[in-house]
């Protein structure tokens, strides 16, 4: 039965009640007792005060407060306490006339209207102040609510759009690796195959995710490397300096195999001689910091930070860490590159 209560009626009931145990409390203490009109006009109060402001708030409800004005609001917050502090009145002194219950026996004289008025008005004006600042806050959360809802919707569509432009991205240069060993080596083509598709396969494990473990995005980029050196053979060089302990850090899936492909793509495959990608991975002062080094200069649109795959890198990291993480790509010296990235530990 309690639980088919609503918040609005509980709130009522407490509300009042509790004003009834302090008046009570009051008179007890500074009388010593209180007689049975004190009482009759006690509930009389709480009972036609809960009918008055139940009855305006069904009326305020239909005419749709909220969508008034500062100024109207405050004209309809002295309106409802004037207007609820009558009902009371009017309501106490007809059901007195209506019992033959006499007021004027009791003490309620012309003279004392108005002082009995005035805290009528005060209760009421402090019932309608408390609902109106309630809703005011109730509202003010449900928006912020539904702010982050929508937020987070959005940030969900745009993570969504960018992995399925780079998915085509990937495998398009994936296969091109490929067809140079068709005729030259079949056997390594197909094994070129297999780890190809066990790059598909993580790929799509992790196309709702939002982000991955470092560990499970470097078995995709040695997959990736593996294909690349069937190219470029000699020419490209890769080292590795991956801190264990950050092996289970999560990462934005595919972002480090698109900097590696960067690399190589801007760098190792404009170097007649080839190069060195170096990838590292550290914690240094409370971040997750990767870096990726290669041979060669800043040169053009995509190593500049224009081209897809490197947008795509800022957008992520901005999606899901904000200003807290950071992407930058510059030359380390003459003749090394670097990109890092920096995201906060959570």
């Amino acid at each position: 039965m309690f639980k088919r209560i609503s918040r609005y009626w509980w709130c009522q009931i407490l509300g009042w009640t509790t004003y009834a145990v302090v008046n009570l409390f009051f008179a007890y203490s500074f009388a010593g007792s209180f007689g049975s009109f004190y009482l009759i006009n006690l509930l009389m109060i709480m009972f036609f005060g809960i009918l008055a402001t139940h009855l305006l708030r069904v009326v305020i409800k239909r005419l749709n407060w909220f969508q008034y004005s500062f100024e109207g609001q405050m004209l309809l917050f002295f309106g409802l306490t004037v207007s609820a502090g009558l009902i009371i009145y009017v309501g106490i002194t007809t059901a007195g006339n209506m019992f033959r219950y006499s007021w004027q026996q009791r003490g309620l004289t012309d003279q004392k209207t108005l002082t009995f008025l005035l805290p009528i008005f005060t209760l009421t004006a402090i019932w309608w102040l408390v609902y109106f600042v309630w809703h005011y806050i109730e509202r003010s959360r449900n928006s912020q609510v539904d702010k982050l809802k929508l937020e987070s919707t959005v940030k969900e569509l745009e993570l969504k759009t960018i992995k399925s432009q780079l998915n085509p991205h990937f495998i398009f240069n994936a296969l091109n690796s490929i067809r140079a060993l068709v005729d030259e080596n079949p056997q390594r083509a197909r094994t070129a195959i297999t780890e190809l598709s066990n790059i598909l396969r993580s790929s799509m494990q992790v196309e709702k995710a939002e982000t991955v473990n470092l560990e499970n995005e470097l078995d995709i980029v040695k997959d990736y490397l593996a294909l690349e050196n069937i190219r470029f053979e000699e020419r490209l060089k890769v080292q590795y300096d991956i801190d264990p302990e950050t092996l289970e850090l999560p990462i934005p899936p595919m972002m480090l195999q698109t900097l590696v492909e960067n690399a190589i793509k801007h760098g190792i495959s404009r170097t007649v001689s080839g190069g060195t990608v170096m990838i590292g991975s550290h914690v240094r002062d409370m971040h997750h910091e990767i870096t990726i080094e290669n041979t060669g200069q800043i040169g053009g649109e995509e190593t500049t930070g224009h081209g897809f795959g490197l947008q795509s890198t800022r957008q992520r990291l901005s999606l899901l860490y904000g200003s807290k993480a950071s992407f930058n790509i510059y030359n380390k010296n003459e003749e090394t590159v670097e990109a890092k990235v920096l995201m906060p530990l959570f």
